[in-house]
């Protein structure tokens, strides 16, 4: 998949991320789920969250911070497939912190905020070099590239996440 590619699609993701937010009242916005975990608002804080602290190292990466090391094989054919494998995942303990409730209106905030700086970081992609790679917690060592597709993949996984929220209430 092309960074063009993956750069739509983490626009249209966006949008789907910002078309699933308007409906919603900011009290249910706000309410833990009958079926637990998180609420609306935390999904929200969270992937916007790491979304833009994700693309600190990706713009690293096209600075030519970092280091040569490997990918790990698995990471690459997450990578390919563009899907975590199906399981309950763990937030880092350095991400684990930041989640908190958040309006409607911030979470809007938020997704604009990663929008712009999506733009920002993605007009320099092409020149980085693909042996340049930051460490993600779980993941290892990627790439710009990489580290705009995982980016994608956390994205889409979390859409995920609304849907089962949604058909709890």
């Amino acid at each position: 998949m092309s960074n063009l590619s993956v750069f739509n699609s983490l626009k249209r993701i966006s949008k789907a991320y910002s078309d699933v937010l308007m409906p919603i009242p900011e009290d249910i916005f706000q309410t833990t789920p009958p079926i637990g975990g998180w609420s609306y608002s935390e999904v929200y804080a969270h992937i916007f969250d790491a979304s833009l602290l994700s693309l600190l190292p990706l713009e690293e990466c096209i600075k030519g911070i970092g280091k040569e090391k490997p990918t790990a094989f698995i990471v690459k054919v997450i990578l390919f497939f563009g899907s975590l494998p199906p399981a309950r995942y763990k937030v880092p303990p350095i991400l684990a912190n930041r989640v908190k409730k958040i309006s409607k209106s911030e979470a809007e905030d938020f997704i604009n905020r990663f929008l712009t700086q999506l733009e920002t970081a993605y007009s320099g992609i092409e020149e980085a070099s693909d042996k340049i790679k930051n460490k993600h917690p779980n993941l290892g060592y990627l790439n710009a590239a990489q580290w705009l597709r995982f980016i994608e993949i956390h994205l889409k996984h979390h859409l995920k996440q609304l849907k089962r929220i949604e058909k709890s209430f």
